[in-house]
């Protein structure tokens, strides 16, 4: 039994994504004697990993804010010196699509201006990344890059990207899975566009970040974290080799 006290910023993180993944397992295991499918399979996800995560801060952390998809944004996390970002649920079609795997649980921690703690839980898959025990990413097993994307609605801006640097494209479902792509060696790259929130990338940047990828917007500059306005609508994570290559295709051609 894992005694949360006990645990450093780095390993809590993981302990709380874990916490949140097993209620999720069990939420989707329930689904089908309960009725639960589509919306409503999303829903009783989201509002049940929600509450586990809210009562492991409030119960562990009582003393740092928190920035979460699923609840009202408290404007006091601007002053806080500790500022939790979770998502509980990224991926909710696809966690509502059993047995789709790509879906996960972000937990990441702000202080004093930069992100210093974060995991991502993968529970389908059993695994779990974070910044404690950061992953080492192997030498690139492919001869021409893959860039991860969404298998709905990749951008326009990336297939010309992919035209360009003769990679292939790779279809799957949440941003974490994305990122996490990158750090497993799945991909060699994660560019999007399309509009996100601080709480869709901290934690997958903060694990990607801590296996020496690169992160940035996709112009480059560095993303922020705990602003005011919650959009963080765009970014790379890709192996550090790539990055000079998208970001000057970026510039030259822009998103659109």
């Amino acid at each position: 039994m894992i005694d949360p006290t006990t645990l450093d910023d780095h390993a809590f993180a993981a302990w709380a994504a874990e916490r949140a993944g097993t209620v999720l397992l069990d939420v989707r295991a329930g689904a089908q004697a309960q009725g639960l499918e589509g919306k409503a399979l999303k829903d009783a996800g989201d509002a049940a990993a929600q509450a586990e995560l809210d009562r492991i801060l409030t119960e562990h952390r009582p003393d740092d804010a928190v920035l979460s998809e699923e609840a009202a944004d408290d404007k006091t996390r601007l002053t806080a010196r500790r500022v939790w970002i979770i998502d509980p649920l990224d991926g909710t079609r696809e966690f509502s699509e059993p047995p789709r795997d790509d879906w996960a649980v972000h937990v990441a921690l702000w202080e004093d201006g930069d992100l210093v703690a974060g995991a991502v839980a993968q529970p389908a898959l059993g695994e779990t990344f974070n910044t404690g025990r950061p992953s080492v990413v192997p030498p690139r097993t492919s001869e021409r890059p893959r860039i991860a994307v969404s298998r709905s609605r990749p951008p326009a801006f990336v297939e010309a990207l992919a035209a360009e640097l003769d990679a292939e494209l790779v279809p799957m479902g949440s941003a974490g899975v994305k990122v996490m792509s990158v750090v497993r060696d799945v991909a060699d790259a994660y560019v999007h566009a399309g509009g996100q929130f601080q709480w869709d990338n901290a934690a997958p940047v903060a694990v990607a970040r801590a296996a020496g990828l690169h992160c940035s917007r996709v112009d480059g500059s560095p993303l922020v974290y705990n602003e005011d306005d919650t959009s963080l609508p765009d970014l790379i994570v890709c192996r550090p080799e790539l990055a000079e290559q998208i970001v000057d295709f970026v510039r030259r051609h822009g998103t659109d």
